[in-house]
């Protein structure tokens, strides 16, 4: 099933994504080191031309198979909490973690 125009919706890090052999896709943060292969085997569905595969809710024994790119943090967000006429201010930053991955293979 691995021809250029199949493409899996998987389940990693509680978000859905639309992969194809090939792409980038920016995870939650996976454990290994870059340049390393990793397993997402949360396939919520398959398809290749006409033949299409739906889980319910994952496909048994379907794996998509991706590289580790790099690891790194998103974009700052800035948190605010404020309580008016008490002058309680709070302002605090945040990155998020994450993990780019390149698809090497759908089955």
């Amino acid at each position: 099933m691995s021809t250029q125009s199949a493409y899996a919706i998987i389940s990693a890090g509680g978000k859905q994504h639309r992969v194809k052999v090939g792409q980038r896709c920016k995870i939650e943060l996976l454990k290994g080191e870059p340049g390393d292969t990793v397993e997402l085997d949360k396939v919520l569905l398959v398809a290749a031309g006409e033949n299409v595969q739906i889980g319910t809710p994952f496909i048994e024994k379907a794996k998509v198979i991706a590289k580790i790119v790099q690891h790194a943090r998103g974009e700052k967000i800035t948190i605010i909490k404020m309580r008016r006429r008490k002058g309680y201010r709070r302002k605090q930053g945040h990155r998020q973690h994450f993990t780019e991955v390149e698809i090497t293979q759908i089955p």
